[in-house]
């Protein structure tokens, strides 16, 4: 598949879904720039594929974004592709049981985050009249997500930024698509399925068990399912497409996340 994009800043994209985006674009031949709080992480990544540029941030901090922006444009001279995959997974628990520093925390890094990437790239993209928005939200996104509420009002609010993103953007010819994944395979997957077993007093492979039920294909996702997903939307083959929600989840069928 062909790509006429010529760069791309992806926020945590040392490890995980991230990761796997950053491999799948170098190898496309797209200038890629990842951003990540673990400086092991990042430096791993340079080591294994030295066309890929880093940089260390905390992308809840505003003065950690505007720095990123600015060196992807001196490095690159714009900026093509925004990948907002940034996130954490929030307290587990009843609503009653959050603090509200846990839920800031969270909607920070999973929402304030992509608001202020596309905050800062969108001149650069409006002035080349060009440019892809990708933003990685959930299937907590659309379908609620209860002992996470935190995670899942995040998540909705990426959908909600993206589409309006869409309308605004699309007259100067930028698209904005927000990517839901399901259920991803990995180890931040089983520290929220721990989580979840702690609090209601069952094992890990019930919860395990429960989650893959909840899929039609009965899988979890691979974080390479979302990398193909995020290429497809980078590239000129979805051109024609914006203000989507793709689901990569195996399709959904019911989740509530309580015990009936």
């Amino acid at each position: 598949m062909s790509n006429d994009c010529r760069s791309a800043i992806i926020t945590a994209g040392a490890s995980g879904i991230g990761a796997a985006i950053a491999r799948s674009f170098a190898d496309a031949g797209i200038n890629t720039h990842i951003v990540d709080v673990n400086r092991q992480a990042l430096a791993a990544s340079q080591q294994s594929n030295p066309d890929i540029t880093i940089s260390y941030a905390n992308v809840a901090e505003e003065d950690d974004v505007n720095a990123v922006v600015e060196t992807h444009i001196k490095r690159f001279g714009g900026i093509d592709i925004m990948v907002n995959c940034a996130g954490i997974a929030g307290p587990t628990g009843f609503v009653e049981q959050v603090a509200l520093a846990d839920w800031n925390q969270c909607l920070g890094v999973n929402l304030d985050a992509v608001f202020m990437f596309c905050n800062r790239v969108v001149p650069y993209m409006r002035e080349q009249g060009a440019g892809s928005i990708i933003n990685i939200s959930s299937t907590a996104g659309w379908h609620g997500y209860p002992l996470r509420s935190p995670y899942a009002a995040s998540k909705w609010g990426v959908i909600g930024l993206t589409k309006s993103l869409a309308m605004e953007l699309g007259p100067a010819g930028i698209r904005a698509n927000v990517i839901c994944p399901g259920s991803i395979s990995g180890d931040r997957m089983d520290r929220v399925i721990a989580s979840e077993a702690e609090l209601k007093g069952i094992s890990e492979s019930e919860v395990r068990d429960k989650y893959t039920k909840s899929c039609s294909l009965r899988t979890f996702i691979d974080a390479q399912d979302i990398a193909d997903m995020a290429l497809f939307l980078s590239s000129s083959a979805s051109s024609r497409v914006t203000g989507q929600i793709m689901n990569v989840d195996g399709h959904l069928e019911n989740f509530s996340g309580l015990d009936d």
